[in-house]
């Protein structure tokens, strides 16, 4: 794995570590086996963002520190001029760039998500993590499917949803599709 993602399964490792919090009674309270765990923070795997959500939740951190391994200095506001987001790749289905990453005390995480192109009869994959998400189709077609729900999303279109529910996007006619993702 890259050496990203080994560092940041060293930053998860260090917060249950410092908290006193042992690996099996972590992964049960994020609702995931013993293995997932320990093969994210070996850093052997990609993390899924909803995963690393759910940690910065947790342990009550940023989740740009988790990240980069930098706390978020500003306050007042925040600019991030275009393709300078910190990138969050931590599954080849997505590409996250998190678009408030330097702003203290987010209410919502931002991100610029690119889903590329699979076979048609390649399957969706599922995350979910606590609060709620809104999507707003920037360019392309997308498959969202949520809860066994179907939603075929086009530019322009929006979409607000529990993101505690089993969610995947998919992007359509063979074209990569880009949207905007703010999780509250």
């Amino acid at each position: 794995m890259s050496e990203e993602i080994k560092q940041i399964a060293s930053r998860i490792k260090e917060l249950r570590e410092i908290s006193g919090v042992s690996l099996e009674k972590l992964a049960e309270e994020l609702g995931i086996s013993e293995e997932t765990y320990r093969e994210y923070e070996s850093g052997n795997t990609d993390i899924p963002v909803s995963f690393l959500y759910k940690i910065a939740s947790r342990f009550k951190v940023e989740l740009t520190a988790i990240l980069t391994g930098e706390n978020p200095r500003l306050h007042i506001y925040s600019v991030v001029r275009k393709n300078k987001g910190v990138s969050v790749e931590r599954r080849k289905e997505y590409k996250y760039q998190s678009l408030a990453y330097n702003f203290m005390h987010k209410k919502a995480e931002l991100f610029l998500v690119t889903v590329d192109p699979d076979p048609e009869n390649a399957p969706i994959h599922f995350n979910s993590h606590p609060g709620q998400e809104f999507n707003y189709v920037l360019e392309g077609t997308m498959k969202v499917v949520i809860n066994q729900h179907e939603v075929l999303l086009n530019e322009g279109d929006s979409l607000f949803f529990d993101s505690g529910y089993n969610h995947g996007m998919k992007a359509m006619g063979g074209k990569p599709a880009r949207f905007l993702a703010i999780i509250l």
